[in-house]
């Protein structure tokens, strides 16, 4: 309820223009437009600065060959855009232009757009040019973030509950989970840092072997980070048997750690960065001292162990703390990537947080019932009361007991009857008595305990993948500013109309950017390409765009052909100027299709 409340309150108080991943806000020329003249560069101007690339810029001329052009670099020293000369002359036609930068999270995005000189060409570059990602570097990179994720839980959380927890006579046992995560970490880190080339340009895992690639690397932010994150993990291999500068200096090493994320992702862009990259570090630092804490706890539940109630107890308190540490900066970090209602159910980032939420209520149910079992092993179920008689009870006492009415093992035995339990019996063994009707005796609490700290260790395992996957996916603020560009108009000879269609079928999302010149009575041409959610060309078996006009009841008009690549109609007659209605028909698979409708202002 508590979650809840605040998500509403923070989603609904509004949302900040600017956002995580950056996102094409404009370019030069614009996306469609027919020059009279050729341009002397091209610029892009983002949402947010971006590093740039030796390749972020690929031109082809309206024969699909790729142009000579100079370096990329900023406009005006704007960090914030990216800009690259283009040759002295232009042949007339049109162009295709895919880039590809670095978003300020550390993240690569890429686009493409189609510019005109003169008049439109009948054929553009293929989409197959645009720059894509290697699905083996990106495997790698994704397997090496959930590593380092795991190292770091079990690195920083084994050390804390060391520090906090840990019972009065150590279990060498416990030093063994933080060993695990330093080598994890040292590894995932090594592995980052050598795929952080070849991740930006989009090549094969064989580019990491390029030295010249690797000293680009450690020039950038993204390099940065992972370099310190090296040198930390040094420092606390230096201090791991100094306890007691460990204890001094291990909160600092920590947190700066944790800085290596939050410096490197998608807190370090987008609105209030210091705000958000505190909720970064406050976030990871709690996941990583719970999880990191529940396989220690694991550990000492193990079978043959003793386990001292007050342990799990300041566990239990320490994790209460981590919860609601959890609580306030995941509700403060949903706000920040999501920026409304719509977003939740609208983009992936929206649905894979609502998976999340789903596990980290099932990881609360878990916590509960190990905290039940943390109470019982404190306070012992089976105490004998104060009056309880033993077997070491005197005679007298219990032939007090007998005469009170209560049975004990003292009897008298009739006469000439031999006493038989002075009687021995060899080799015959006396049944134990079993009462079927009774029931069954509950797990001990140490049993209990361990079946629900396992059960809570997974769950947490399972959290810490999809906030991996979140790390890596595009914030629903920023996927709908991208989307949600509104219908431009560009001004030109003979000039354009360019309207961007975002779609959502099933799990398929995307744009269609549609062109219709001159956007004026008579003939005009339609071109429409489409784009997938990543920025980059996607393919769909069919394509249908019908033009009407309401207020007339003419239409509707259609005519698009596939091109190979983009879609268009060399000659589409609007006999009428008004606000045309332009009805998008996008089919994804032999089932899955679906309709989004725009208005168009067609001039005289």
């Amino acid at each position: 309820m508590l979650l809840g409340a605040l998500l509403a309150l923070l989603v609904l108080g509004g949302a900040a223009p600017a956002s995580a991943h950056a996102a094409l806000r404009s370019s030069d020329p614009a996306d469609g437009t027919v020059l009279k003249t050729a341009p002397r560069a091209l610029t892009l101007t983002f949402t947010e600065s971006v590093g740039l690339l030796d390749g972020s810029f690929r031109v082809y001329d309206p024969d699909g060959h790729r142009l000579r052009t100079g370096e990329p670099g900023h406009a005006d020293g704007r960090a914030d855009t990216a800009r690259v000369t283009l040759p002295g002359k232009l042949d007339e036609g049109t162009y295709a232009v895919a880039w590809r930068v670095v978003s300020a999270d550390s993240h690569p995005i890429s686009g493409a757009f189609t510019f005109s000189v003169g008049a439109p060409s009948p054929t553009s570059a293929p989409a197959a040019t645009a720059p894509t990602e290697d699905a083996a570097t990106r495997t790698l990179v994704d397997a090496a973030r959930y590593t380092a994720y795991g190292g770091a839980a079990l690195l920083i959380g084994a050390a804390v509950f060391l520090a906090v927890c840990r019972p009065p006579e150590e279990d060498p046992a416990l030093r063994r989970p933080a060993r695990i995560g330093w080598w994890l970490l040292l590894a995932a880190t090594a592995a980052l840092l050598l795929l952080r080339a070849p991740y930006e340009t989009g090549e094969g895992p064989s580019a990491a072997l390029d030295p010249g690639a690797l000293a680009r690397t450690v020039t950038t932010r993204p390099g940065w980070a992972l370099l310190a994150r090296l040198a930390l993990l040094g420092a606390v291999a230096a201090l791991a048997r100094r306890t007691r500068a460990l204890r001094t200096v291990g909160p600092v090493l920590a947190v700066a750690l944790a800085l290596t994320w939050a410096s490197a992702e998608h807190a370090a862009a987008g609105p209030q960065v210091p705000v958000a990259m505190t909720a970064a570090v406050l976030h990871l630092l709690a996941m990583a001292v719970w999880l990191g804490g529940l396989v220690c706890l694991l550990t000492l539940t193990a079978p043959g162990r003793t386990l001292p109630p007050d342990v799990p107890a300041r566990f239990s308190r320490l994790a209460f703390s981590c919860v609601t540490v959890l609580a306030v900066t995941g509700v403060y970090q949903s706000w920040r990537g999501l920026g409304s209602w719509q977003a939740l159910t609208d983009t992936a980032y929206g649905r894979i947080l609502l998976a999340k939420l789903a596990a980290v209520t099932l990881l609360l149910a878990a916590a509960a019932v190990s905290r039940t079992w943390t109470t019982r092993l404190a306070t012992p179920a089976h105490a004998a009361p104060e009056d309880a008689t033993t077997d070491t009870a005197a005679p007298e006492e219990a032939r007090e007991l007998t005469t009170a009415g209560i049975r004990t093992h003292t009897t008298a035995h009739p006469p000439n009857r031999p006493d038989k339990r002075t009687t021995p019996t060899p080799n015959r063994p006396t049944p134990p008595t079993v009462d079927e009707g009774a029931p069954k005796e509950p797990p001990a609490p140490n049993t209990g305990l361990r079946r629900s700290v396992l059960a809570e260790t997974l769950i947490g395992v399972l959290v810490l993948v999809i906030t991996t996957v979140l790390t890596t996916t595009v914030p629903g603020r920023a996927e709908a500013e991208a989307a949600d560009t509104p219908p431009t108009v560009t001004s030109g000879l003979p000039g354009a109309s360019v309207a961007r269609v975002p779609f959502a079928v099933g799990s398929a999302r995307g744009t269609v950017q549609v062109t219709l010149s001159p956007a004026r009575t008579g003939d005009n041409a339609v071109e429409a390409v489409v784009y997938a959610a990543d920025g980059g060309f996607a393919s769909v078996p069919e394509l249908r765009i019908a033009f009407t006009l309401p207020e007339k009841q003419l239409g509707p008009l259609d005519a698009l052909t596939d091109r190979g690549g983009y879609w268009a109609a060399d000659t589409l007659t609007l006999p009428l100027p008004g606000t045309w209605t332009m009805k998008v028909t996008v089919r994804v698979s032999e089932i899955e299709q679906v309709t989004v409708t725009r208005e168009i202002q067609v001039t005289p």
